[in-house]
């Protein structure tokens, strides 16, 4: 461990600069296991790691003392660059001698000084108002996507921060919550905080559990079972929940079950609350796999894609899988023009809110690791309980805690057996209810 460097004096503005970063860090690190601060520079007091929360901290002088961090399956790290990136010549270099020690679930968090204000950290080294030396090296995004994708790390997500370095008795912080969430205006933050993901191929082949949530659906059951294809070395489990039935799916679950038990591992189970967000939560809770899947059971996203699903996880290049129906032209009545449109709204408005690009908010069909998914009920505690349908429920942290978002296209397809029991809306207003929500929790709060 680096031996504690000789404090330097420092400004009322910068330790209040440090704990809006600290606070953009801390909104995924509260959730990990550990933090690592790799190679401080030497003007760093260590203000900024003592208040970044994390159940474990620590300094590390160089990557070589940095504990090998490969062989972890379940716990999350994250790597502290605090301006590291700014005074190095070499950044190429720095990733890739780090990525061998980190695993799929490692994250590196760097944070980067603003290329278009290399002025003013100029003007400051003429007036002399920093005892410490200047950023040579300034990166900007288009540079930063390039050395990534040339070391083999996907930018996850990328978080401005610091547009008003003064508290003026919580003026400040006001100031830099509306900033933060101008477009435009938020990529003139005196930094920005970069989380990283290495792209590591996962080599063993995880357990699936695919959950199934029903309501009336009897003539979807067996074509589920019949329909969900074997995926090469991996073994399934089938999760079906189903939820006060009128036309007998639950007589139908116990039919079916014993007759493909030879090709899966089967549960069933009634839930006692109501609504799909209660299924899957009850599913979710049984389950036994490595991954977790969500297979709605009118079969609208084709049960055949699951593989899909799974191989993109198991690729490495995101942690949070998600579908996306918004590509190809849907299969007949597969969806109304309203529902559409909603759709389109609700993906546009969750891509601003969390600061990040997704294809479709609303596709039912999700993939994750069962130990990320103990992270989201942690975060979904602290954050409330508003989601209907528990969609967004899962992409929020997914967003917010740096997984790594990444969308499967599909083909919608028409329902071939009951009706939908979305009301367009009463349950559009729910869930633009938890978009204006995550806007001041998240856009403009300090820890999105």
């Amino acid at each position: 461990m680096r031996e504690p460097e000789a404090p330097i004096q420092h400004f009322h503005w910068s330790h209040y600069l440090y704990r809006v970063i600290a606070a953009e860090i801390s909104a995924a690190t509260r959730y990990f296991d550990r933090v690592f601060q790799l190679a401080p520079k030497a003007h760093d007091s260590g203000f900024l790691l003592d208040t970044v929360v994390c159940k474990s901290k620590e300094r590390i002088a160089k990557i070589a003392e940095l504990p090998d961090l490969s062989g972890e399956q379940e716990q999350r790290a994250a790597i502290l660059l605090n301006g590291n990136f700014n005074y190095d010549f070499d950044i190429h270099a720095l990733l890739e001698e780090l990525k061998p020690r980190l695993a799929r679930t490692s994250r590196v968090m760097v944070v980067a000084y603003n290329p278009y204000l290399r002025w003013l950290y100029r003007l400051v080294e003429i007036l002399r108002i920093r005892k410490c030396a200047s950023p040579t090296t300034f990166l900007t995004r288009v540079d930063l996507r390039s050395i990534c994708k040339l070391v083999g790390y996907e930018i996850v997500r990328v978080r401005p921060a610091g547009f008003f370095p003064f508290r003026l008795c919580g003026l400040g912080s006001l100031i830099n919550r509306v900033l933060a969430a101008t477009p435009l205006v938020r990529w003139m933050g005196l930094v920005s905080v970069v989380s990283l993901q290495p792209v590591i191929e996962e080599k063993r082949r995880p357990s699936l559990s695919i959950l199934i949530p029903a309501r009336d659906e009897r003539g979807n059951i067996e074509a589920a079972l019949q329909r969900i294809p074997e995926i090469e070395g991996a073994k399934l489990e089938i999760i079906f929940v189903e939820g006060h039935s009128k036309d007998g799916t639950w007589e139908e679950i116990q039919r079916v079950k014993p007759l493909y038990e030879n090709r899966f591992a089967i549960q069933a189970m009634q839930q006692t609350g109501k609504g799909k967000n209660d299924a899957v939560r009850l599913g979710f809770s049984k389950a036994t796999g490595d991954l977790l899947t969500i297979l709605d059971a009118d079969l609208t996203m084709p049960p055949e894609l699951l593989g899909r699903f799974y191989e993109a996880w198991c690729s490495g290049k995101a942690d949070f899988i998600n579908g996306s129906r918004l590509l190809y032209p849907m299969e007949g009545d597969a969806m109304r023009f309203l529902n559409r449109l909603g759709n389109i709204f609700f993906a546009k408005a969750l891509s601003f809110v969390l600061g990040i690009r997704i294809g479709d908010s609303l596709c039912g069909t999700k993939l994750m690791a069962r130990h990320d998914y103990k992270r989201i009920i942690a975060w979904r505690e602290d954050f409330g309980d508003f989601d209907p349908f528990g969609d967004f429920e899962l992409l929020f942290p997914a967003a917010i805690l740096c997984f790594g978002i990444l969308d499967i296209p599909i083909r919608y397809r028409a329902r071939t057996y009951g009706s939908s029991s979305i009301s367009r809306f009463r349950h559009g207003w729910q869930l633009l209810r938890m978009t204006i929500i995550g806007f001041f929790r998240v856009r403009m709060g300090r820890t999105g």
